[in-house]
């Protein structure tokens, strides 16, 4: 039995998906029963329902688990509450979701709960594997408002390049490792798309898929920050995500990998292919 944290958002719910595909038997925990996909798209797969901060429904969902595949916001406490169920029902391997740049002494608060985190997990002595991301490119969903009515985007990453990676390929590869972690023990894995791509090319893309003009608009990180909070972001959180923005500006996440394809089988897609798919987000209404 696989246990999937987080299973109804981004990564979990294709992760679901593809496992339940398979005919594994899968197990997805939700916090709301209303929000999996009444499509049957999870035919086959279990529903579990509990919370991150319910230690009874977290042993619930744990008991019969061989393999947890772990997604959620990455709160140190919550996250290690997980593990720690996963010890006392058995289960015999961990793969988690992080982040390549998870250090004790990271700028970043989000990086530095990450490597808490992965410490947790070392000391527990579970059979773990990482699975570390770049930027997803399911974010651009955050400024798909603004491009829809105004036809332009601002970020504050400069000219920094990325290793965008499509959701749905993350997906394919944590699924890939949860079918069968024996092989992966100790292993992390750098899951990007197959370039590297700045905000501008994003533009590009949205330009030809759209066939209207999609501008860039470059701001510094403490206006950027600003605006977050403007927004309704919560001041840390704007911060945070202003610290990342601007260390992408440096270079911070132009890294990729053949990771994806040795894990799945298959190229990740491109960001054109992701545009190409998603066109109607970002199109203007009327």
């Amino acid at each position: 039995m696989i246990l999937v944290t987080g299973a109804t958002g981004t990564i979990g719910t294709e992760a679901v998906r593809l496992l339940a595909a398979r005919g594994l038997p899968v197990r997805a925990l939700v916090r709301d029963i209303s929000r999996a996909p009444q499509d049957g798209s999870w035919r086959g797969a279990e529903l579990a329902v509990g919370d991150f901060d319910r230690t009874d429904t977290l042993d619930a969902a744990a008991r019969g688990a061989d393999t947890l595949l772990l997604i959620s916001p990455s709160v140190p406490a919550q996250e290690i509450a997980v593990i720690d169920s996963a010890v006392r029902q058995g289960v015999r391997h961990l793969v988690k979701i992080t982040n390549h740049r998870a250090t004790a002494d990271s700028p970043v608060d989000r990086r530095r709960d990450h490597a808490r985190i992965e410490a947790h997990v070392r000391a527990s002595g579970l059979p773990f594997t990482l699975l570390a991301p770049n930027l997803l490119m399911q974010n651009l969903f955050l400024v798909a408002p603004a491009i829809r009515q105004t036809g332009e985007f601002a970020m504050s990453t400069g000219e920094g390049f990325f290793g965008m990676v499509d959701a749905r390929d993350v997906s394919a590869a944590a699924a890939a490792v949860a079918a069968a972690p024996a092989g992966h023990a100790g292993r992390t894995y750098l899951l990007t798309g197959p370039e590297l791509v700045g905000y501008a090319d994003v533009a590009a893309e949205l330009t030809r898929a759209l066939g209207r003009a999609i501008a860039y608009r470059r701001l510094t990180p403490d206006r950027h920050r600003e605006l977050m909070v403007r927004a309704g972001l919560p001041e840390a959180v704007a911060a945070s995500n202003a610290q990342v923005f601007a260390l992408i500006a440096e270079g911070d996440a132009a890294w990729r990998s053949e990771d994806v394809a040795a894990l799945t089988g298959s190229a990740p897609r491109t960001l054109r292919a992701f545009v190409t798919d998603h066109a109607d987000a970002f199109r203007a209404q009327g």
